[in-house]
C-alpha cells in the first residue's frame, strides 16, 4: 500500500492514528511525514501531532464520517472510466463561448446527490448545455449548505456521495457530451471542522478576508501551502477528469510573491492539458473588473481563461427590475459614475464593452475601479454573462428569484441578451422554466453557537435593508434548504413550458448563427431609443429587437431588410417596412439579409 503522508514542518513528532493504535512516522525533507500501513484495502486514520488529538488529513480524499471524523484512504485508480475518447467540451474546443449551467447539488434534486442529479442530465443535453457547473463539493461541516464553507478541499460531501459518486457523475456527464466546471474555494477556509492550523501556517493574519483568516500564500512555509493549492486543483483535473474549475472570489487571494498564486495555477494547468491531451480550462469569479485576469502568463497576466462579469448581471437586472439600491445604483446612471447615464445607455455599453467600472467612479465602492478591455485583442467569451446565479439569488433576503419580480416577458428580453451575446453565458439552475422555488441562503450546523451566529447575522444584515426578522428565512431551519429544491414536474406547466422553449430556441440559435456564436466584441452594437424605450442589439447579421415598455411599438430597423424571424416570445412580431411591432415587454431575434 502507499505511503500515508502529511507536512507538518513545526512537529515534533506525528503519530498516524488508526483505531487505538498509534504509529510513529517518519520525519522526511521538507517538513513531511509518511507511514506505510501493512495491510490493502481503505484504512480509516487521522493525524496526531506532538502528542494531541487525532485530525483529519489536510489532503483528505474521502471523510466518510464527516468533517470531525478519520480521513479514509482512497485509490482514484481504481475507477473503471468509460470517456477514454472524451476530448473535452464541444469535441475539444473547451469552455469558452460555451453554454454553461451552474447547479446546487443539494437542491438541484430532492435527495441532493450526485448519483440523484444523474437522472436530469438528459434534460440539460436537450436544452443545449454544453458545460454542467457545480457549485462545491469539498467536505463542510453538517449535511446541507451552499457548500463555500468548505474546510476540506480534497474531499468529496459525503452527503453528496463521496469521491466515487463524483467520478460517477463526471463520467455520466461526459457520456453524455457535458463538459463539467468544479467550483473551488481557495480565497478562505469554513469554521467547522478547520483542522488546519494543526499542522503549519496555513493562515496568514496579514489579509484578512471577510470570511476569516487569508491562506498563506507569500509569508514564510508559504510554499507548501501553494502546493496545497495547485496540487487540489490538478487532482480534479487528473483523478476526476473535471474539464473546468471556478475559482471563487480571487480577488480575496492576497499574494505578493514574485509569481502570483494564479499565474502558477494557470501555467500548471496548460502543462497538464498538453499531457492529457484536452482542453483544461480555469475561470475566476473577480471583483477587481481588470483585464489582466484573462491575459496570458507569457504577458504578464493571471493566464484565467475567463472570469465572471457582473457588471452585465447588474446593468440587466437595473433595466428590467428598476432596482437601485446598493451596487445597483451606478447601474441607473445618474451617479459620480456616469452622472448623465441611463439604465439603457449602461446596458449597452456593459453588452459592447464588458465592465461599467473600467476605470470609472465605483459609488458603492467609493473609489474609481476597473480597466478598459482591449475589445481588438480580448474575445468576449472570455467574460461569463448571466441574469441570474446563485450569488444574485441566494443573497437576497428571501431567496427570490428575478421571475418573483418581472414579468415573463421581460425575463425573455434579458435572456435573449445575454444568450445570443458576445460573451460566454451561464443559466441557473431552474431559470430555463421559469422556476417558482427560491434560492434560499440556507446551512445545518451541529454547533449551536455557530448556528445561532449566522441566524442572528443574516437577519441583521437584512434589517438594515428594511427586512423584518420574521422574513428573513431562517437558515439553520430544514424547511429552508426543503423551499429552494427544484420542482422539476412544473417544467411541463403551462406558464413554464414556453419559457423553457424559448430558452431552447435561443440556444439553438447561438449554435447554428456564425454570428451569434462569435465573441467579436467589436462586432457587437447597439441602439436604442430612451424616451420610446427600445434596444436592439446588433451581432452581425442576428439582430436582438426589444421592446422593454410595457405597451405596443413597432421599432425600427433603420434601413435592415429582415431575412427570418429566427425566435420570439409572445405572439409572432409583425415585420414590414416600419419594422419590427412588438407587444409590451416582447423581444424577437430575427436574421437580416
Amino acid at each position: 500500500m502507499a505511503p500515508i503522508r502529511v507536512w507538518a514542518p513545526d512537529a515534533g513528532r506525528v503519530e498516524c492514528v488508526v483505531g487505538a493504535e498509534r504509529h510513529p512516522m517518519s520525519e522526511e525533507a521538507g517538513g513531511w511525514w509518511s507511514w506505510t500501513p501493512d495491510t490493502e484495502g481503505p484504512v480509516d486514520y487521522g493525524f496526531a501531532v506532538d502528542g494531541g488529538d487525532p485530525a483529519p488529513d489536510p489532503r483528505s480524499a474521502w471523510l466518510p464520517h464527516g468533517v470531525h471524523g478519520p480521513s479514509r484512504t482512497f485509490d482514484p485508480g481504481a475507477f473503471n472510466w468509460t470517456d477514454t475518447d472524451w476530448r473535452g467540451p464541444r469535441d475539444g474546443q473547451g469552455t469558452l463561448g460555451a453554454v454553461f449551467y451552474e447547479l446546487h447539488l443539494g437542491t438541484f434534486t430532492r435527495p441532493g446527490t450526485l448519483i440523484s442529479a444523474i437522472a436530469h442530465l438528459d434534460q440539460l443535453v436537450d436544452l443545449g448545455v454544453d458545460v454542467v457547473e457545480l457549485m462545491p463539493v469539498a467536505a463542510f461541516g453538517g449535511n446541507h449548505g451552499w457548500g463555500y464553507d468548505g474546510v476540506q478541499p480534497y474531499a468529496v460531501h459525503q452527503a453528496y456521495g463521496g469521491p466515487v459518486a463524483f467520478q460517477v457523475f463526471v463520467d455520466a456527464c461526459h457520456a453524455r457530451g457535458l463538459g463539467v466546471c468544479l467550483d473551488v474555494v481557495y480565497n478562505h477556509v469554513g469554521p467547522v471542522g478547520n483542522y488546519l492550523p494543526v499542522f503549519g501556517p496555513y493562515f496568514t493574519d496579514q489579509y484578512p478576508t471577510p470570511w476569516g483568516a487569508a491562506l498563506n500564500l507569500d509569508g514564510p512555509g508559504s510554499g507548501e501551502v501553494r502546493r496545497w493549492v495547485v496540487d487540489n486543483a490538478v487532482r480534479w483535473f487528473r483523478d476526476f477528469h473535471v474539464d473546468a474549475l471556478r475559482l471563487d472570489a480571487v480577488h480575496a487571494l492576497h499574494d505578493e510573491s514574485p509569481r502570483h498564486i494564479l499565474a502558477e495555477l494557470s501555467d500548471e494547468t496548460a502543462a497538464l492539458s498538453q499531457r492529457l491531451g484536452r482542453p483544461l480550462d480555469l475561470i475566476a469569479e473577480s471583483d477587481l473588473n481588470d483585464p489582466v485576469m484573462v491575459t496570458a502568463t507569457a504577458a504578464g497576466g493571471r493566464g484565467m481563461t475567463a472570469q465572471w462579469d457582473d457588471d452585465v448581471h447588474h446593468a440587466l437586472h437595473v433595466t428590467l427590475t428598476g432596482e437601485q439600491q446598493g451596487y445597483y445604483a451606478d447601474f441607473a446612471g445618474g451617479t459620480e459614475a456616469w452622472p448623465d447615464g441611463t439604465p439603457l445607455r449602461v446596458l449597452a455599453k456593459t453588452l459592447t464593452e464588458a465592465f461599467l467600472h473600467d476605470g470609472r467612479m465605483s459609488t458603492f465602492r467609493g473609489r474609481v475601479w476597473g480597466a478598459p478591455v482591449d475589445r481588438r485583442a480580448v474575445s468576449g467569451h472570455r467574460f461569463h454573462a448571466y441574469l441570474q446565479n446563485h450569488d444574485q439569488i441566494g443573497n437576497r433576503a428571501t431567496g427570490d428569484r428575478i421571475n418573483a419580480t418581472i414579468s415573463p416577458g421581460q425575463q425573455a428580453i434579458g435572456a435573449a441578451l445575454y444568450l445570443l451575446s458576445p460573451f460566454t453565458p451561464m443559466i441557473f439552475m431552474g431559470e430555463e422554466w421559469r422556476a417558482s422555488t427560491p434560492f434560499q441562503f440556507f446551512t445545518a450546523f451541529d454547533d449551536q453557537w455557530l448556528a445561532e451566529a449566522v441566524r442572528q447575522g443574516r437577519r441583521a444584515e437584512f434589517a438594515a435593508h428594511g427586512w423584518s426578522a420574521e422574513e428573513v428565512p431562517d437558515p439553520q431551519d430544514p424547511a429552508t434548504r426543503g423551499a429552494s429544491v427544484l420542482n422539476w414536474p412544473e417544467r411541463n406547466i403551462p406558464g413554464h413550458t414556453e419559457m423553457l422553449e424559448f430558452y431552447r430556441e435561443l440556444i439553438k440559435t447561438r449554435r447554428r448563427e456564425p454570428d451569434v456564436a462569435s465573441g467579436d466584441l467589436l462586432a457587437t452594437t447597439v441602439d436604442l431609443d430612451e424616451e420610446a424605450n427600445w434596444l436592439i442589439m446588433h451581432r452581425g447579421r442576428v439582430h436582438v429587437v426589444c421592446n422593454l415598455a410595457a405597451r405596443s411599438q413597432t421599432v425600427p430597423l433603420h434601413g435592415l431588410l429582415v431575412d427570418k424571424v429566427l425566435a420570439s416570445w409572445g405572439r409572432a412580431p409583425v415585420v414590414d417596412e416600419h419594422g419590427v411591432r412588438l407587444d409590451g415587454h416582447d423581444v424577437a431575434v430575427i436574421r437580416s439579409v
